[in-house]
């Protein structure tokens, strides 16, 4: 009985399915790169990005951003949805865990506002959570108050701008301007000495002349004496700051 011949493959076509498994492979990894490459770098940019000087950072995780502070970053992004999310910042910036001994929840709230602006987020804080009435030098509560803002600012690599407030009553009307004046200077040299750059941020001190009600009450009197830190996240097109 006749055996079958048996078709052997040629070395030089074994060489040549290692070959293509081995380009194939090679193939594949580079697609994964191109892949990783064309991922969102806004995102990126903002996790990473922050002063080279920022001690405050260096010395809470080594610059390490937290899952919170990393989404209220991500809400301060989008003004105009900030309406809609203002319990929610204010949760993430001021957790029950990290609030001043004496100051109580529904006080944080009385006293904060997140507001959205045409160029940006404001935080309104009245000078119940920072000064005592007619006074300008920062407490111990008033420290621990900004220490939860520091964060935010030093990330969000944005210009700020500082505005202080007070009513038409809180001292004579010739030194309201004064009064402010010195609100808005203590506040921004606690952020300096925080490790934040001094470049990032401008001040302006307005007395009693932009209310945000009418001087007509004493809950009135007290929301119009208050800080705004505005976090310009909307800059217009050709602004300088």
């Amino acid at each position: 009985m006749k055996r079958e011949k048996r078709t052997v493959c040629a070395p030089l076509a074994l060489w040549l399915v290692t070959f293509s498994d081995l380009v194939t492979l090679l193939l594949t990894f580079f697609v994964l790169l191109l892949t990783m490459s064309s991922m969102d770098q806004s995102f990126i940019t903002r996790v990473t990005v922050m002063p080279l000087d920022l001690g405050v950072m260096d010395s809470k995780g080594a610059g390490r951003i937290s899952i919170a502070l990393q989404e209220v970053l991500e809400l301060i992004d989008e003004p105009w949805e900030v309406l809609d999310k203002v319990e929610r910042i204010k949760d993430l910036l001021y957790p029950d865990e990290n609030l001043p001994n004496d100051v109580s929840r529904s006080t944080l709230n009385e006293n904060l506002k997140v507001l959205a602006r045409d160029d940006g987020v404001a935080l309104v804080l009245t000078d119940k959570l920072l000064f005592p009435r007619g006074g300008y030098e920062l407490d111990d509560t008033a420290r621990e108050i900004l220490d939860q803002v520091t964060p935010l600012l030093g990330y969000a690599n944005e210009p700020v701008f500082i505005s202080a407030h007070t009513d038409d009553a809180e001292a004579p009307r010739e030194q309201l301007f004064e009064l402010s004046a010195k609100r808005v200077e203590s506040v921004l040299a606690y952020f300096i000495e925080s490790g934040l750059r001094n470049e990032q941020f401008s001040i302006a001190a307005y007395g009693d002349t932009k209310p945000m009600y009418p001087n007509d009450s004493g809950e009135h009197r007290a929301a119009n004496r208050r800080i705004e830190i505005l976090i310009r996240t909307n800059r217009a097109i050709g602004s300088y700051s």
